[in-house]
Formats: C-alpha cells, structure tokens, sequence
C-alpha cells in the first residue's frame, strides 16, 4: 500500500465534505439513540472488540508467527515445498510453501500470511508477481478453523429447532463442512486470476514456468549462532514479537470496521436504548430491505439482518460469528445461512483490515 504523502492546500472542499459528513453522522445516531446512548455504545462496543476479539487475536497470530520462524530457522519450509509443490503447483501455480500460508492463515488469521512474507527462507521461493497472490491465499482461509468450529458448536445450541435445521440431522455440521469447502474453491479462482492480474502488472505476458527452480541458493539457508536450544528459543521469540507487531497492525481496522457495522446493524433493544455494545439505529438491515431482489440469488439470504455478517466479516470474522446465535433465535437465519455464512467469514475474514497492511 503507497503511504506516501503530498502537499495539498491546507483547507479545500473535502475539508468542507468532511465536516458536514461527520455533523450529519452524529445528530442522526444522537437524535434516535441519544447522545448519551450513542458515546456510551460506541466506546463500549469498541472495547468489547478489543478486548474480546483483537487481544484474541494478536495471541494467535503471536503463536502462529513464532511457529513461522522456528519452521525457517529449522528447514521446514524447504521440506514442506518439497512435498507440496506438486499440489499446488497444480491448484494455485504456487510454490509448494505456499501451502504453509494456507494452513497457518485457516488456524489463525490473515496476518499469519504477513508474518510468512517478512521470513527470507519462506519469500525467497516466491517471484515477485506471486506475493500478491500468496496474500489473497491467505485471506481465502483466514480463521477458517475458528469459523468452521464455532458454527459446529451450535448444532449443541439449536440443533434441535426444526424450524432451523428443517429436521437435518447434524445440520450445523454439514453447513459448515459445505461452506469449508466453498471457501477453497473459492480460493482456486481467486488466487489464479489475482496472479494473472499480478503478471500484468509486472510486465509479463506469460510465464511458462511460474514456480521458482530450486537451485544451489535454495539449497542453503541462513541459521542463527549457537546450539539447537538457543537457536529455538531466539527465533521463537523474534517471531513471536513480530507477531505483536502485525497484532497491533490489525486493532485499528478491527475497532472502527466492526464497531461501525454493528452501530448500523443492530437497533433498539426491547427495552430500550442503554448503551449497551448490542445497539444501533438498523440502517443496514433498512436500507438492504430494497436490495434483497439482489441478495438473495447472490449470497441466499432470505431476511436483510443476514447482510451484517459479511460486513461485519470485512473487519472481523471473530467479531462476526458473535451476531449468529442472537439471529437464530430471532429466526433471522436459517441452516442454509450457516453454511453462507462459514465460506464468507472465511473468505472475507478481516479483509479490509488485512488490505491496510
């Protein structure tokens, strides 16, 4: 991403846009929720996020960026390329490795891929146009284990409502193993046609051999001083720190995505508004009614609240999954919505987060 900055005269319309926008933003959530109400849902929405979700997170991508780094201290990504390739080679026109991406980004998150990139051993067996594309294979299966677990485990909850199920025996289970495994072939297509795009981009037409030949430098690797003992525990902790690094990276998008989504999904509460994190003013599931035309042979979704999960997704599928249980029991969703929504929070999870890196 260019972060790059310009000069630009000090006050211009956008400054002016801007403005309005934000006034506008804030007496409509004023005026339906109070202002008090308002202040006190977003502050403790976006810190429930925080310390349920982000906090989460970062421990898993610190355990996951750890692992990364003793695997290419100790020569298993060179092992893993050399037993997958084949695979995948075939399926992504992607190294071997690359494999490894996939499978840390479906026990974690996104970022685990980005902690990948940063390690010499696991990059150097990728071409330049490839990273692009080993990124989206990551967002294609990030939190894909947690999605996937956590959608099973309702089946304890609400597998015995026939009304959802519609009778299915095991029908959380089966949902979410049919929205597994649309998420990989979801990844198929993308991460193809993103390396293509990517070739372009480069300057290059075609490319008859796109998987790097392993040859004599590939054949080496760089190890740290010092006995086994030491060389674990120093790459364990350099990779668990860049860990924290992509962890504190990920918290901005996390708390301003998913506390915008769910501030315009939800609306008043029974009871009225209190401030609690569950409240909002209902603009995406208004505004979605007129577009379910769409919606529907799109994603499946027969009732418009169903759209929050995806968009919720875009900052946080950890965020995301926390709005399912509360839909069942209103009888929002359905088991065919189970099954959309395992391959989305996979394929979306933390996307517009993961971008910002």
């Amino acid at each position: 991403m260019n972060n790059e900055r310009k000069q630009k005269q000090a006050i211009s319309l956008e400054t002016y846009v801007l403005v309005i926008a934000l006034t506008f933003i804030l007496i409509t959530f004023s005026t339906i929720m109070g202002a008090d109400n308002f202040f006190n849902t977003l502050f403790n929405t976006a810190y429930y996020l925080l310390m349920n979700i982000s906090f989460y997170l970062m421990a898993v991508v610190v355990l996951t960026s750890a692992l990364s780094a003793i695997f290419a201290e100790f020569g298993v990504f060179a092992l893993l390329n050399a037993i997958v390739k084949p695979v995948a080679k075939v399926i992504y026109r992607l190294p071997g490795v690359a494999a490894f991406g996939a499978i840390s980004a479906y026990f974690s998150d996104n970022p685990a891929v980005i902690s990948l990139a940063k390690e010499e051993e696991f990059r150097k067996r990728f071409k330049p146009y490839q990273i692009p594309a080993l990124c989206n294979l990551g967002t294609s299966f990030g939190m894909g284990f947690i999605v996937t677990m956590y959608m099973i485990t309702l089946q304890g909850e609400f597998g015995g409502n026939g009304n959802i199920t519609g009778g299915m025996a095991n029908a959380f289970v089966i949902a979410a193993l049919v929205g597994l495994v649309a998420s990989i072939f979801g990844s198929m297509v993308s991460v193809r046609l993103l390396a293509k795009a990517s070739m372009k981009s480069f300057g290059i037409d075609k490319d008859p051999d796109p998987i790097i030949k392993i040859e004599n430098k590939y054949d080496k690797r760089y190890v740290r001083d010092g006995g086994v003992s030491r060389r674990l525990l120093d790459a364990a902790l350099d990779g668990g720190k860049n860990g924290v690094e992509i962890g504190l990276q990920i918290i901005s998008g996390i708390l301003i995505i998913s506390t915008l989504v769910l501030m315009l999904t939800n609306g008043e509460p029974a009871g009225g508004y209190t401030g609690g994190i569950k409240e909002g003013i209902g603009f995406i599931p208004f505004v979605a009614d007129y577009f379910m035309w769409l919606f529907k042979p799109l994603f499946g979704f027969t009732n418009s609240f169903a759209l929050a999960f995806p968009l919720t997704s875009l900052g946080s599928a950890g965020a995301a999954t926390g709005l399912v249980p509360a839909m069942l029991e209103s009888g929002q969703i359905y088991i065919k919505d189970i099954a959309v929504f395992t391959g989305m929070g996979i394929t979306w999870s933390g996307y517009l987060s993961i971008t910002h890196q």
